[in-house]
């Protein structure tokens, strides 16, 4: 039988992949919502007015999964909108973490969103989980959701921070955002193009969560704090990224848009979000065995894309 899952941000982006793979599979689902339940699957909280969720029913939670934060590159980040983005990622898995630590019996394993954005600007190096965070405002906010996180293994659950690549997928994320421009042949590189994306398809996103979760639980030499980056194998630079695009929308892809023209736009973030290389490895995905249905990104787009 599989086990039972807990997931939090259910109809976000990923989320909604994430609950169509689980029913497929034959997963449980209880998710949790910010407005009154509809569904008996269904538990209301809301982490900001200290609405918990009812420990009883917690009970039988195997896995518990916590996507839910705000936008990151939504709108311009003001001093307002940088404390919004850590509270609303640190209040919540932390409210969470309380809340299963008092279920008896406990979830074994807390899976919890996080981001490569942790690495910060690092050039051609190629790192992995074993690299020092970046400096910053996405590397210290990335450090205090992890850490928020890890308070869950106070109580014995184990903690695994999934650090999330550019996202691919026309509902959301990036990729999205470019569309429009590219499908009308307006599309080109960010900055000087030489900067490495890690991405990932929505499809091995949703399915590298439920690894990661069943890993904690199948696996006793699991850690019991760790993070993985969730990334597919092969990263490449912005201008291959929009040259792939273009090809895969049969689109030119050759107008560039300048690094001072960005940080008009969206000052800090520009460099932080949208200009930034990284180039990540999957380390700790692929030394555990998962298999990536599309590790190679015209296949991954074409998919995501059909």
């Amino acid at each position: 039988m599989k086990p039972q899952v807990l997931l939090s941000g259910a109809s976000g982006l990923i989320g909604t992949a994430l609950r169509e793979i689980l029913a497929q599979e034959g997963y449980g689902c209880k998710q949790l919502v910010r407005r009154p339940a509809r569904t008996s699957e269904e538990l209301e909280w809301n982490p900001q007015s200290g609405k918990t969720p009812d420990c009883n029913r917690l009970s039988g939670t195997e896995i518990a999964i916590h996507l839910s934060g705000a936008n990151i590159s939504s709108t311009r980040w003001t001093d307002a909108r940088k404390r919004v983005l850590v509270q609303s990622r640190v209040e919540p898995v932390r409210a969470l973490a309380a809340a299963l630590c008092q279920t008896e019996p406990r979830p074994k394993v807390l899976v919890c969103a996080s981001a490569i954005g942790i690495y910060g600007e690092r050039g051609d190096e190629v790192v992995d989980e074993n690299s020092a965070p970046g400096q910053g405002f996405l590397p210290e906010t990335c450090l205090a959701w992890e850490a928020a996180a890890a308070e869950a293994a106070a109580c014995g659950i184990r903690v695994v921070s999934a650090r999330f690549g550019i996202v691919l997928s026309p509902r959301g994320g990036a990729l999205a955002k470019m569309l429009p421009l590219f499908r009308l042949g307006l599309g080109g590189p960010l900055g000087n193009g030489r900067e490495w994306m890690s991405w990932i398809s929505l499809e091995d996103t949703a399915r590298a969560l439920i690894f990661l979760g069943q890993r904690a639980i199948d696996d006793p030499s699991a850690p019991l704090v760790e993070a993985v980056n969730v990334v597919a194998p092969n990263p490449v630079r912005n201008a291959d990224f929009t040259r792939q695009l273009g090809h895969v929308l049969h689109r030119p892809a050759i107008l560039p848009a300048p690094a001072f023209a960005l940080r008009l736009v969206f000052g800090e973030m520009a460099d932080q979000a949208l200009l930034a290389s990284t180039r990540v490895a999957p380390t700790r995905l692929q030394q555990n065995g998962f298999e990536f249905h599309h590790p190679a990104l015209a296949e991954a787009l074409r998919h995501e894309l059909q």
